[in-house]
């Protein structure tokens, strides 16, 4: 299984969102100021009135605030009308406040005109005589105005929220998983998608496909699983040394929802092999016979009848112990091609189905004799039909070198150009048209889903869970990393694809090797 680490640095943690009340305008405040300015302005001439001629006090400022003073020329003295003057300066005072006012940014200002709470001293103050010879416009100063992120409307006067340079209403900062609200003081960002902290972990953090947790972190902070090259099941390494069963059959490790088979000789199956198993000899022999077919569809036809047999693990091993010459595949052999004379049990009755177990299982111990240079096919009961089908394939290449007349070939060689035609076989069942098929039943099993399996297989159907299954099995024989299996498989598959089965089975027989 790979090994992975998985980091988790390009999340951002975000703490206290900053919270803003409506924002206040600082319209009222100038208002006043003006207001100011203009009870200057009438107590000024309210003074010059009282006297007649006027005094060598100063006349008044004209100020918008503290720091901008706009001053008057001397006064002169001249002899016109008391309300003639008086007209002229409050001209020259609207004129200053006015380009005054025209001077600032576009916002900026204050209107009498939309504000009935601020007096009106034009209209009460003044000689009634008096006629402005133009009405100055002002314009309102308005807030910030503030668009939310999340609605895309104003946000107005209202509490809004400040992140990631933009504002929202406190509604309208979600959870880009869950869409709900984020109220927390902290929250997790990723890009420009903020989420609640366990949200964002439900989504990054991966998940053991075993036990159903977080896949923990390892002393040095990452996250840390094994993960199946083929399944892509991630889990975390524990459950490598935890006796977490594992099927016999596809590799993957049994979940804690969902439980395994377990067969008698201590091997387990998970739920999708068990569907197409096949658990007795009488089961597999149409399999047998459709692949001797597909040999014989190859110009390889097998002259003598081999017998073949459905074994448990342990007569599996003492046969292979018994065989004096072949190579063997490890950890452990699915398969074998007798050449010497023993005695063998094989599975005879299947096992019915009860409480997750296989029982009631019929064996019956059996002398086999050679009568060619074949004694018999050994295949180990319980495996899915197209893994049982790619060993029979392997052990009936086998068995043809022997029967023409190879001899002496090493391991690398033999094993590979028997995986070639194992791999062959399953290719050509799961890439065929099922339209165009009419193999027959080879589990007839009492449970409904072996049942409903055995008449898909009578149709010349498959499921798209067993052409995973297929999938698989192939890749196993190609990334099959030992030396005779794996390396000599790439070898002959090369061979084969540049020269053809035939030419590199006449160069094998001359040469006792691959053509290059």
């Amino acid at each position: 299984m790979d090994s992975s680490s998985y980091g988790v640095s390009h999340v951002s943690h975000i703490s206290n969102p900053c919270i803003f009340g409506a924002g206040s305008s600082s319209s009222p405040e100038k208002k006043w100021n003006l207001m100011k300015w203009v009870s200057k302005l009438f107590k000024s001439g309210s003074n010059g009135g009282t006297g007649g001629a006027r005094t060598n006090r100063h006349p008044p400022q004209f100020q918008e605030d503290e720091n901008m003073v706009f001053p008057l020329p001397p006064s002169s003295s001249d002899d016109r009308s008391r309300a003639s003057r008086d007209k002229e300066e409050l001209d020259r005072a609207l004129s200053v406040s006015l380009a005054d006012d025209t001077n600032r940014p576009y916002g900026y200002g204050w209107s009498m005109d939309n504000n009935s709470d601020f007096p009106r001293p034009f209209h009460s103050g003044l000689n009634p005589s008096f006629i402005p010879p133009y009405e100055p416009s002002y314009q309102v100063r308005r807030p910030q105005s503030r668009i939310c992120g999340g609605c895309n409307s104003d946000i107005g006067l209202g509490n809004y929220l400040g992140c990631m340079g933009t504002f929202f209403h406190p509604d309208c900062f979600c959870c880009d998983s869950c869409r709900y609200p984020i109220t927390e003081h902290e929250f997790s960002l990723s890009g420009t998608k903020p989420y609640h902290q366990i949200c964002f972990k439900e989504l990054t953090h991966p998940k053991c496909e075993v036990c159903h947790h977080f896949i923990p972190t390892n002393d040095a902070g990452l996250i840390e699983y094994r993960c199946h090259p083929f399944w892509n099941q991630k889990y975390c390494p524990s459950h490598e040394h935890d006796r977490t069963a594992r099927c016999c059959s596809c590799e993957r490790l049994e979940s804690w929802e969902v439980r395994y088979y377990t067969l008698d000789d201590g091997r387990s199956l998970c739920l999708e092999c068990m569907e197409t198993a096949i658990t007795d000899t009488g089961d597999c022999q149409p399999l047998y016979h459709a692949i001797r077919d597909y040999y014989e569809g190859m110009y390889m036809k097998l002259e003598q009848q081999i017998p073949m047999l459905l074994v448990q693990r342990e007569a599996l091993n003492d046969a292979i112990v018994g065989e004096k010459h072949g190579y063997h595949h490890m950890p452990e052999t699915r398969g074998l091609c007798l050449s010497e004379e023993q005695t063998v049990t094989s599975v005879l009755k299947r096992p019915r189905l009860g409480a997750h177990r296989l029982v009631g299982m019929r064996t019956q111990p059996q002398k086999l004799t050679r009568k060619c240079e074949v004694t018999a096919i050994l295949v180990l009961y319980g495996l899915p039909r197209l893994l049982t089908g790619a060993i029979l394939a392997h052990e009936l290449m086998h068995g043809w070198l022997r029967l023409k007349g190879y001899r002496n070939l090493n391991p690398e060689v033999e094993e590979g150009i028997c995986q070639v035609l194992s791999y062959m076989w399953l290719e050509s069942e799961v890439l065929s048209d099922p339209s165009s098929r009419s193999m027959p039943s080879t589990s007839t099993a009492t449970s409904s889903s072996s049942s409903s399996s055995s008449s898909s297989n009578k149709k010349g159907g498959k499921t798209n869970v067993e052409k995973k299954l297929g999938e698989f099995f192939k890749h196993q024989i190609a990334h099959d990393a030992s030396p005779a299996y794996g390396g000599g498989f790439r070898a002959a598959n090369a061979a084969v694809c540049k020269y053809g089965l035939r030419r590199t089975l006449d160069h094998i027989r001359f040469t006792g090797t691959f053509p290059l």
